[in-house]
Parts: structure tokens; C-alpha cells; sequence
């Protein structure tokens, strides 16, 4: 459950640092448009594979320190 609190709080969070203008003028018309966005040719889906992107990217140095603690 942790881990799920962690890759929604990235997801908001990425959604309101990169869209502030639009969620606070018309938040609306910015979900309805998520369709046709083309962030990169990743349409719809950008959102999701760029919280997974820097969801792994904060995951690994969580792993890295896992693994050097359990082997001292």
C-alpha cells in the first residue's frame, strides 16, 4: 500500500508541476483534451509512463540501499 501512496503522490505531483495553469484556468477541458494530447507520441498514456519513469527512477536508489544494508 505504501508503494501505491508513492506513485500517486508522484502523479499528482508531476500533474500539478507541469500543468499548474491549466488545472487552476480550466481543469475540465484539460482532462477532457488528455485524448489528443501528444506529449511525445505517448498520447493518453504520458501521464502514467512518466509517473512510472520517475517512479523507477526514485525506486532505485531505494533498492541500491536496500541491497548494500542487507549484505553489511
Amino acid at each position: 500500500m505504501k508503494e501505491f501512496y508513492i506513485i500517486l503522490g508522484t502523479f499528482l505531483f508531476l500533474t500539478l508541476v507541469m500543468h499548474y495553469k491549466e488545472w487552476l484556468s480550466h481543469p475540465l477541458q484539460h482532462i477532457n483534451n488528455l485524448p489528443d494530447a501528444g506529449a511525445y507520441g505517448l498520447g493518453i498514456f504520458h501521464p502514467l509512463i512518466f509517473t512510472l519513469v520517475i517512479y523507477i527512477l526514485l525506486w532505485l536508489p531505494r533498492l541500491i540501499s536496500k541491497l548494500i544494508n542487507n549484505n553489511l
